[in-house]
């Protein structure tokens, strides 16, 4: 009872604020993007820290010293809302979506994000909306210095399930000569899609090691990407999945029959494969914000690089 009392009164104050922050946004048209960002940017900030606050969503970060100092696109896994929030407000760069046009149409929150020149595609157009993406992508990388974000799986995904990686994000990544950071969220714990209750917990943010697109096809980049995501995946969430379960792209690789549906993809137990070890990483830095004690509990991190609570976000 008392999770669902404050997951309304979340509720409240994000319907509240996103109303002052959004209209704040849009009356600041005739400033420049950067400026407009800043403003818009700061109430995810808020939102992450009411949420730690009020509802225990505590968060880590590891593997930061893999994010690279030049232009890159981030591919990530997609189980909540929060990591749109977290994406928006915590990473070096100011952070380009890509995403579906509908959301230009949401009262309020969807005028601020019109106002902050990101990549909205229209399903409709196909081709063409691709086409457009890549054109817009090399504005946002190199005269804006943005990272492009995206989720190759299109859709928020339930803990322990997955969805079929599409390759839009690679191909953006050839086309613009630009390398990837994958990032394993396990947002879905504290924040699910359904139903409406935050849970108190700790949500571990895995940054990946760069992934390189020269000489690669988008088809091997989508693979090492979804290889690295869904690996770790099981690493820094191993209650949401059966005990030696293995991620279906490693059957694929493996010269199996690749899954192509929602349905084939949801466990992928990999049957008579061996689980394939994590990607080698650096020795990993963390950062958490604390909270109310924590009834969801994130995987060790590797021997080498414990990760420890601060007593806020950075």
């Amino acid at each position: 009872m008392l999770a669902v009392i404050r997951s309304v009164l979340f509720i409240l104050i994000m319907a509240i604020t996103v109303t002052l922050w959004a209209t704040a946004t849009v009356l600041c048209f005739f400033l420049p993007v950067k400026v407009r960002y800043a403003i818009a940017s700061s109430w995810p900030r808020l939102m992450l820290q009411v949420g730690r606050w009020l509802c225990g969503m505590r968060w880590q970060v590891v593997g930061a010293e893999n994010l690279p100092d030049g232009p890159a696109i981030v591919l990530g896994k997609h189980q909540s809302t929060w990591e749109t929030f977290f994406l928006l407000c915590h990473m070096p760069r100011p952070a380009a979506f890509v995403f579906k046009r509908e959301l230009l149409f949401l009262p309020f929150f969807g005028w601020a994000i019109g106002m902050l020149d990101m990549m909205h595609i229209d399903r409709r157009h196909g081709r063409r909306a691709f086409e457009y993406i890549v054109k817009k992508a090399g504005k946002q990388l190199h005269d804006y210095g943005r990272w492009i974000v995206m989720f190759p799986e299109g859709t928020r995904s339930p803990p322990g399930k997955q969805q079929v990686y599409k390759s839009g994000g690679a191909r953006l990544a050839l086309k613009n000569d630009t390398p990837i950071v994958p990032v394993a969220i396990n947002a879905g714990r504290c924040w699910p899609k359904r139903p409406f209750t935050k849970q108190p917990g700790l949500i571990t943010v895995s940054w990946g090691p760069l992934i390189p697109v020269a000489g690669k096809t988008s088809e091997q980049i989508n693979q090492e990407v979804e290889l690295w995501i869904e690996t770790e995946m099981r690493r820094i969430d191993p209650d949401s999945y059966p005990p030696g379960d293995v991620p279906p792209i490693v059957q694929a690789m493996a010269g199996g029959t690749p899954p192509r549906n929602t349905q084939a993809m949801v466990n992928g137990t990999a049957h008579g494969d061996e689980p394939s070890q994590p990607p080698e990483t650096a020795t990993r830095q963390t950062e958490a914000a604390t909270g109310p004690t924590s009834a969801v509990t994130a995987a060790p991190a590797h021997a080498d690089s414990a990760p420890h609570d601060n007593a806020g976000p950075t």
